[in-house]
């Protein structure tokens, strides 16, 4: 209700609904520990769903479920997992990622991020199935720096040679994480490799940071 309120109230742009799996029908917060509620939670999905959607495209709002895997029982072949809520929301979504943790990122023995791919299981407004890996940190988000480096590979505007990545014949770090690291402390050379990349890309370039304004006598 709140979700739908916010949405027909064209107040806000982008509405982040985390998690489904969290969701809880009033007759199980009502109930009793031991009560069975079989099927609620994917009723409550089917009918909130099919309200949301005919509002959210007078809008023009955005809304972004987060879901959780789950394992069905006893299945012996085909895929085990599962999503809560049952099916009504794969069924309404435009798209659905499946986003995993593949990797932890390091600075020394601390956990600093993950490594994460995306894949786009569902895409109603663009070709499906298609996969792409970053580097999320802690604290910061997605990694803009990671994403320059491999996007400058990909470009062939940095040369990797074994664990050494270069830019314009001069090496700027030994394997990714340092590369990230000189790239962060070097913003005006990370947006060069970025316009660079953009470039090759047919996407106009980002425009030099402003500078600092002078203080005021």
């Amino acid at each position: 209700e709140i979700a739908d309120m916010l949405v027909r109230s064209n107040a806000v742009d982008v509405v982040v609904i985390d998690s489904v799996a969290a969701l809880t029908p009033k007759a199980e917060i009502e109930g009793e520990m031991g009560d069975s509620h079989v099927g609620l939670h994917a009723r409550l999905m089917s009918q909130a769903l099919r309200k949301l959607t005919a509002n959210i495209k007078r809008s023009n709002t955005l809304v972004i479920f987060i879901n959780q895997i789950r394992m069905k029982i006893g299945v012996m072949f085909g895929n085990p997992e599962t999503t809560t809520g049952g099916n009504a929301l794969k069924f309404y979504a435009s798209v659905r990622l499946d986003i995993r943790r593949i990797g932890t990122i390091k600075k020394g023995d601390v956990a600093i991020g993950n490594e994460t791919k995306v894949k786009v299981v569902k895409n109603k407004v663009s070709p499906p199935f298609k996969t792409a890996e970053f580097d999320i940190l802690f604290g910061e988000g997605i990694s803009r720096e990671g994403e320059i480096i491999d996007m400058g590979v990909t470009a062939k505007v940095l040369d990797k040679s074994g664990a050494w990545y270069a830019y314009n014949g001069e090496k700027i770090g030994q394997g990714r994480d340092n590369a990230r690291e000189f790239l962060r402390e070097n913003p005006d050379l990370a947006r060069e490799i970025e316009n660079r990349v953009r470039e090759s890309l047919g996407i106009a370039g980002r425009p030099a940071a402003a500078p600092a304004e002078a203080d005021e006598a």
